[in-house]
């Protein structure tokens, strides 16, 4: 399924990429399916969600990509299968009302067996209501909320770790490993940010760390002065950020401008290439933990990450590849569910063998769903910006605690 792509592949991928970068919901018209034609008529559609526009854009794009990058893999399979696969994008904004609402949109459509999204749990959570309203089994490449599976909805499913394995992941590096012990946590107030705080700030408190300050923003705010004069004033020895990296590169630039030296470090919210691009040279030194390795240190990383290079004519973020393979775990718990007939799946029928999905090995994870929709092989990762270039280093890399 890897095998060398043609100019018409490219070609297909770059009009879909084209069609997804417009504003709000993307119609099947603008999908990167290809003709109906050779197959009578019979369409699988896959819809992603994720912020196309907005702060959090470059992470968004990544979603879709990664995920239009395994269906373009897979669409000569379904052919044979007498199917045309199309890829419906979807631009949640970030918001979680532009969520909802296209979640209804989603649901409306009946050629639509599943949604690879969200990146941001705020926007996961209620629109995983709908989701499982209409039978649409989800699945996250980046939502990290406990609360977005302890619900234990049937649609819900993610492949990368939880907040309350990654905040105690990255408590643990910021106190054996960087001496952290008086912290100044600040968090955006959103369902990702506060959540990945409050786990991180719990785990901190536990080893024998002083919380010397727990502080909150807005996202979408500009200046931080304000927040920082706190901090400045409690003299911490390490700062975490629970929130998304467009506020967190304004936060350390306006953190060094101010003279205050401490190490700052963010969740995987951080993990993207605009960080760099807004915290420019500041950002050497900042640490983020991640539930996405490195593309490039996996074993067909390198091959994977050319191939992405050539469709897009850009390098693949961190959770581009988490998208891929939440793709093709829902395009092959479609064949499972479809079975040896001819017809296409009933929705609930992919929802349950999504959910049964035991041993998939994907490009990053292998993918083992529990009873609640978490990945048993999920992974948190520790990384350090020893230069102002993205990603940053590989610090450290933690399995999941045996359940």
């Amino acid at each position: 399924m890897r095998s060398k792509w043609s100019g018409l592949m490219i070609a297909a991928l770059i009009t879909g990429l084209l069609a997804g970068c417009g504003n709000g919901a993307t119609s099947s018209s603008g999908a990167s399916g290809g003709s109906t034609a050779s197959t009578g008529g019979k369409v699988i559609k896959i819809a992603t969600q994720s912020p196309l526009s907005g702060g959090s854009s470059i992470q968004g794009e990544a979603i879709k990509l990664g995920a239009q990058m395994s269906m373009e893999d897979h669409k000569e399979e379904f052919t044979k299968l007498g199917y045309s696969l199309e890829l419906v994008p979807y631009d949640d904004q970030g918001d979680p009302k532009k969520g909802v609402a296209n979640a209804e949109l989603i649901g409306a459509d009946q050629q639509v067996l599943g949604v690879i999204g969200h990146l941001n749990s705020g926007v996961s959570i209620p629109s995983s209501v709908v989701y499982e309203k209409y039978n649409i089994p989800m699945i996250s490449p980046a939502s990290t909320a406990t609360e977005l599976t302890d619900r234990k909805l049937k649609v819900v499913n993610r492949v990368v770790a939880r907040d309350d394995f990654q905040g105690p992941a990255a408590a643990e590096y910021a106190i054996k490993t960087a001496g952290a012990k008086n912290i100044f946590i600040i968090q955006d107030k959103t369902a990702y940010g506060q959540g990945l705080a409050e786990a991180f700030r719990d785990a901190a408190q536990a080893q024998g760390a002083t919380i010397s300050g727990y502080e909150g923003i807005t996202v979408g705010e500009k200046d931080f002065n304000g927040v920082l004069n706190i901090a400045a004033t409690q003299k911490p020895d390490f700062i975490f950020f629970g929130g998304l990296y467009a506020e967190a590169g304004l936060l350390i630039k306006q953190a060094r401008d101010k003279g205050i030296t401490a190490p700052i470090m963010g969740g995987d919210a951080l993990d993207s290439s605009g960080l760099v691009d807004i915290a420019g040279a500041d950002v050497k030194g900042a640490l983020y933990s991640s539930v996405a390795g490195d593309i490039s240190k996996l074993p067909d990383g390198q091959e994977w990450t050319a191939r992405y290079k050539e469709a897009f004519g850009k390098n693949p973020e961190g959770y581009s590849v988490y998208a891929y393979d939440s793709m093709s775990v829902m395009l092959e718990a479609i064949k499972t569910a479809m079975g040896s007939g001819t017809e296409a799946p009933a929705r609930d029928a992919v929802r349950d063998a999504v959910r049964a999905t035991k041993d998939f090995e994907g490009v990053a994870t292998k993918v083992s769903f529990d009873d609640i929709g978490d990945n048993a092989y999920a992974k948190v990762f520790i990384y350090k910006f020893a230069d102002a270039t993205y990603p940053g280093s590989l610090e450290a890399e933690i399995a999941q605690p045996a359940k």
